[in-house]
C-alpha cells in the first residue's frame, strides 16, 4: 500500500493491493474516487454487494458504509482518491451550487459505480500529479479538471436512495456519542438522553443508521482518529483522547478498517516516524 497526503488540499492518494479479504465496514469524511486497475473488486455499500474491474469508476460518499475484499484468486489493485468536500465544491461551480447555502451537507453520488472512461482518465491525471509530488500548477489543474468531470456524477444528499431523517430518540442519542466521544458512555446513558428505553431505542438507532450504537461510535472513533493521525498527532495520544483504550486497542480497529497500522498511516501522511 503507498499513501500520500497533499498538505496543502489535504486530499490523500493511495494505491493498493488486496488478496482475499482488504478492511472491514467502515466510512470516511470525504468523497471517495477511484479507478479499479487490475483484478476484480467487491464491496458491499449502500446495503447492495458491487463488483469493480479494471477500467470502472468507483464513487463513494461521506458517511457510507463499505467493506472489500477480492472473490478471484489474483486479488485486485485500485488507485483512490480521498476529495475534501469544501475543497472540491470551491474548486468548480457546477458543484458548489448543488450544496444549499450554509448547510454543509455533504454531496452524493447517483451511483457507485460508474463506466466512464472520461472521468476514469481525469482520476488517473488527478492521482499521478498528487501521488507523485509534480509542481502545483500540475496539481491544480488536474483536480479543477477531476471537479468539473465529477460535476455530472453528484446531486444534492436529499434524493431518493438517502435513508428518512432519523426520529428524534436516535439523533439525540447520535448526537451525544458525538459530544461525548473520548468518553466510556453507556446505553444507560443513551436512553437517558434520547428519552427512551435502551432496548427501543437500539431498535430506534439501528433503524435510523444502520448500525449498533457501538459500531456508529467505533466509526466515529477511527473518523477522527484518522484525521489527527494525518496531522502528525502520536498513535498514543490519539487512541486515548478520541476513546480507544490504548495504542493497541486503536491498532486493532484502525488496522481492520484501512489494512494499515496507526504509526504506519501517520507515516506515509507525514514522513514523522513513530
Amino acid at each position: 500500500m503507498a499513501v500520500r497526503r497533499d498538505a496543502e488540499t489535504g486530499i490523500e492518494t493511495i494505491r493498493a493491493h488486496f488478496r482475499g479479504h482488504a478492511y472491514d465496514l467502515h466510512d470516511h469524511d470525504e468523497l471517495l474516487v477511484g479507478v479499479t486497475e487490475q483484478g476484480v473488486q467487491a464491496f458491499r455499500c449502500r446495503r447492495r454487494l458491487h463488483t469493480s474491474v479494471p477500467g470502472r469508476v468507483i464513487l463513494i460518499e461521506p458517511g457510507e458504509a463499505h467493506d472489500g475484499h477480492s472473490p478471484g484468486e489474483d486479488g485486485f489493485t485500485y488507485a483512490m482518491l480521498y476529495l475534501p468536500v469544501p475543497l472540491l465544491a470551491a474548486r468548480n461551480d457546477a458543484l458548489r451550487s448543488l450544496m444549499p447555502r450554509g448547510s454543509g451537507v455533504a454531496l452524493g453520488f447517483r451511483d457507485t459505480l460508474a463506466d466512464d472512461p472520461g472521468l476514469a482518465a481525469a482520476i488517473r491525471s488527478a492521482f499521478l500529479a498528487l501521488h507523485r509530488r509534480e509542481g502545483k500548477l500540475a496539481r491544480d489543474l488536474s483536480v479543477d479538471r477531476l471537479a468539473a468531470r465529477l460535476a455530472g456524477h453528484l446531486e444534492p444528499p436529499q434524493d431518493h436512495y438517502r435513508p428518512p431523517r432519523p426520529d428524534r430518540a436516535a439523533a439525540l442519542a447520535r448526537d451525544l456519542l458525538h459530544a461525548r466521544m473520548g468518553e466510556d458512555v453507556g446505553l444507560d446513558a443513551l436512553s437517558a438522553a434520547a428519552g427512551i428505553d435502551r432496548f427501543r431505542l437500539n431498535r430506534a438507532f439501528r433503524a435510523a443508521f444502520g448500525l449498533s450504537p457501538h459500531a456508529y461510535l467505533v466509526r466515529l472513533r477511527l473518523r477522527t482518529a484518522r484525521r489527527r493521525l494525518a496531522e502528525g498527532e502520536a498513535p498514543a495520544l490519539v487512541a486515548a483522547e478520541v476513546g480507544f483504550a490504548d495504542q493497541s486497542h486503536l491498532g486493532r480497529w484502525f488496522r481492520r478498517a484501512y489494512g494499515l497500522t496507526p504509526a504506519a498511516y501517520r507515516d506515509l501522511c507525514t514522513n514523522v516516524p513513530d
